[in-house]
Parts: C-alpha cells; sequence; structure tokens
C-alpha cells in the first residue's frame, strides 16, 4: 500500500466521534477452516452468533462484489446489509435475511475454495509499530501510521478481522515461517464507476457503471445527525492513494490541547486510513478506516468511510471530473432511486439444491452480478482530468499516485458468470430484467 506520493493537504474531518455499541454476549463455538468449506445452507436465517456458514456467506458476498465489511463470521448488522444489498440487485425481496434464493445465487462465487492456506513472511512482520496514540501532537511525530500487528496487516490483505485469524488459527504464533488459515477473497475487482449512491439510513455506498449497471456495494460510516454529510449531487475531484492528513483546528474540528495544524504522516492507521477520494463539495470525501470492524458502530463528521481495501478498489475505478456522488436524502434508499429490487415477493418456490447436487463449474467470476434496470437512463460521464497525476486542491496543485488503469467491464451478456452459471438451471417464473437494447 505504499506510495510513492505522500501527499500534503486539507483533508476533511471524518473522525469517529468515538462511541461504539457494546458487542452483544454471542456463544462463540470454535470452528476450524475446514468447517467453513464444508458449511453447507439448511433453511432459514443465519445462526446467531459466530458460525461457519456466517463466515462462508460473507466471503461469497465479497467476492459478488456486494462487500460485508469484515469477515468474522459473526450475524450482524454489517452482513444482514450486505444480504439486502444483494437482494437488491438481484431483484429479490429486500429484507436482508438469508434464504434458499440468495444462497443459490452467490453459488456462482463458490467454484473454488472459500479458505486458503498462508505461509506468514518477514515482509508481513516489517515496518510494524507498536502503537498508535490518539493524541494528534504525538501522531505527528511518527514517520508512518503503520499496522501495529501481523495480524492487523493480513486481516486488511484477507478482508478479515484480525481477531478472527486468531480464532481459525489457535495456538498457531503469526510470525514469519508459521502456516495459517485464511479466507480467500478475490482480487481487487476492475470496471468504471460513473456514479456513486450514498444511502445514509442503510449505510451503503453503491457504484454504478454508465449504463446503469451495478459494479460495486459496500457498508459505510456516515455523517450523524449533529455531524451530516452533505446533501445533494457532487463530483469525484481528486484521489489520493496513502496520503497524509492536515489537521487544521480553524478548518476542520479541534482536539482538545491541539491548537496549531499538524502534518499526520500517512499509513493504513492515519485518520483516512490508506485513501482519499476528495469530492466537489470542499472538505469532504470518501475514504479508508483505522478501523473496519466498527464501521456500523462508530460515526463521522461528514466524510464517507470505508474499509481500506473497499476504498481502494472504488479508488481505481471512479475518474476524476467523470463521476457523480449523489448523497441520498433520509428516507430514500438507493433501491428508490435506481428501481432496483421492487420485488414483494420471491420469484418462485424455494428452489434450494436438493442435497448432494453436484454443480457444474463456472467460470471464476471477473465481475459481479449487474442487472440494469430497463427505465433507468444511462449515466453521463464527463470527460477525466488530462493529467490525472495532478489534482488540484483549494487551488494547490498537489501530486497523487496516477490510478491504475481502468479495464471497462464488457457489454457481452456471456461475460457475466453468473448469468451463465444459472442458464437453464433456474424455474420457469425467475424473470431478469434485460438490458437497454441501445448502450452508450
Amino acid at each position: 500500500m505504499t506510495s510513492p506520493f505522500a501527499p500534503r493537504f486539507a483533508l476533511a474531518v471524518c473522525l469517529a466521534l468515538g462511541f461504539t455499541l457494546p458487542a452483544a454476549a454471542q456463544q462463540d463455538l470454535p470452528f476450524s477452516a475446514d468447517d467453513i468449506e464444508a458449511a453447507q445452507y439448511g433453511g432459514g436465517d443465519l445462526p446467531g452468533g459466530r458460525s461457519a456458514l456466517t463466515a462462508k456467506v460473507q466471503l461469497l458476498l465479497d467476492r459478488s462484489g456486494t462487500s460485508p465489511g469484515v469477515i468474522d463470521g459473526f450475524k450482524g448488522g454489517m452482513s444482514q446489509s450486505a444480504i439486502k444489498a444483494f437482494e437488491r440487485r438481484t431483484g429479490l425481496p429486500q429484507d436482508g435475511v438469508m434464504d434458499p434464493h440468495v444462497w443459490n445465487l452467490l453459488q456462482s462465487y463458490a467454484t473454488r475454495p472459500v479458505t486458503q492456506t498462508y505461509v506468514i513472511t518477514p515482509e508481513d512482520a516489517a515496518g510494524l509499530v507498536a502503537a498508535i496514540p490518539t493524541d494528534y501532537a504525538e501522531k505527528a511525530l511518527m514517520a508512518e501510521l503503520s499496522h501495529t500487528s501481523v495480524a492487523e496487516r493480513l486481516g486488511e490483505r484477507f478482508h478479515m478481522d484480525e481477531r478472527f485469524i486468531a480464532f481459525l488459527n489457535p495456538g498457531t504464533p503469526l510470525a514469519p515461517g508459521a502456516t495459517i488459515r485464511v479466507m480467500a477473497p478475490n482480487p481487487p475487482l476492475r470496471g468504471s464507476v460513473a456514479r456513486i449512491i450514498i444511502d445514509k439510513d442503510n449505510r451503503r455506498v453503491a457504484g454504478y457503471d454508465a449504463r446503469g449497471q451495478m459494479v460495486v456495494d459496500y457498508p459505510a460510516t456516515i455523517g450523524s445527525t449533529a455531524t451530516p454529510s452533505p446533501a445533494g449531487t457532487h463530483q469525484v475531484r481528486n484521489v489520493a492513494i496513502n496520503p497524509n492528513y492536515t489537521y487544521n483546528p480553524d478548518v476542520n474540528f479541534r482536539q482538545e490541547g491541539n491548537d496549531r495544524p499538524l502534518v499526520i504522516p500517512p499509513g493504513p492507521n492515519g485518520p483516512v486510513g490508506s485513501v482519499w477520494i476528495g469530492l466537489t463539495k470542499p472538505t469532504y470525501g470518501i475514504h479508508g478506516t483505522p478501523t473496519p470492524s466498527q464501521l456500523f458502530h462508530n460515526a463521522s463528521n461528514g466524510c464517507v468511510r470505508l474499509t481500506n481495501w473497499d476504498a481502494e478498489e472504488l479508488a481505481r475505478m471512479v475518474a476524476i471530473g467523470g463521476t457523480t456522488v449523489e448523497f441520498l436524502d433520509s428516507g430514500v434508499t438507493i433501491a428508490e432511486v435506481t428501481g432496483a429490487g421492487r420485488a414483494t415477493t420471491p420469484p418462485v418456490a424455494a428452489i434450494a439444491l436438493p442435497e448432494g447436487t453436484v454443480q457444474t463449474a463456472t467460470p471464476d467470476p471477473q465481475q459481479p452480478l449487474a442487472l440494469p434496470d430497463p427505465m433507468a437512463p444511462p449515466a453521463a460521464v464527463a470527460p477525466a482530468a488530462a493529467n490525472p497525476a495532478t489534482v488540484l486542491l483549494d487551488g494547490l496543485e498537489t501530486p497523487t499516485e496516477p490510478a491504475a488503469p481502468v479495464t471497462p467491464v464488457p457489454g457481452d451478456p456471456a461475460a457475466d458468470p453468473l448469468s451463465e452459471a444459472l442458464t437453464g438451471a433456474l424455474p420457469e417464473g425467475f424473470v431478469v430484467p434485460l438490458p437497454d437494447e441501445a448502450q452508450p
């Protein structure tokens, strides 16, 4: 995640207000990575507490581009919101409850193991810091706000809560040379996001391409009533990977005891995590977070927080000046503005696969399921900045790392692995909207 550029510029006040919800006491029975591989859905909602089935579902959602946030095996708010988002994109009734329809549609992403073996390397343990102070003056004295442990570093790489890594590898020291079992997410998705919609009530951030097809959907921390996020529609103004953070008490917020500007060094544990996506609304942006497991428990001072890995993925799919960002009013949902997920009943009777059914192998997904709304007009894409390696912030020219090359999502229906996998497999009556005939 190290960038050759560490831009120094004032970012928005996007820090957590510091209050969290107490974790509910839940039974936490041990299980292994092999148990996750063998987990099968038997009907009903996901079991309470932590389970191998929930961990498997979280991983499959993650592969589909409908992020559950951190994979930890717990049935919770982020997992339920991801199921609801997956139902929205596939035209199912949106209740956030696991059912046979969701399970069967997720099987397109289960064509290879959901866990993997990993040998910890010396690089995984290099450059760690002992702790991250809360005082900004102390942060400013550090060279880098790096990871504090091997578990934290591997957690970000494999989209896992660091405590879940220890849970799956009891008694194994997380040190170079150790062999462990971790989850197996797909590489970052590649595509082009022309429109970002931010649902404040459901705390989801969804990205769509120029044809109106959903590309990604993430859980987020969004502003509170006291410190709300912006309203209306804005554009992506700049992107910075691994940015510095300039604390300015006269512009953003004031931390007790720190009355002068401070430059906070970069790093995944920085105030804005490993990524900053700035908006044309001054001082506001979409960015990473040092505390991914707290996305649904913390509140921000107006910015939109994603996990570092989700923010990094999104940053490489947006276009400076060519991606709109819409903040929906409270009470308005993504489904309402896109016309997606309007079903009130399942399309057919329960379609769970019979026990012992052998599934036909399908290609590894290269893009998420994307079902366009035939009534929605295509989103306009403005031309990207002439020099993507330079962004302007309040009149200052600031170098940033150029975004990775973008590979457009193919328009050929055969390129959709889920549609290909389900061809002829769904019962008569399972209706999906067709894409517009005239494509931009």
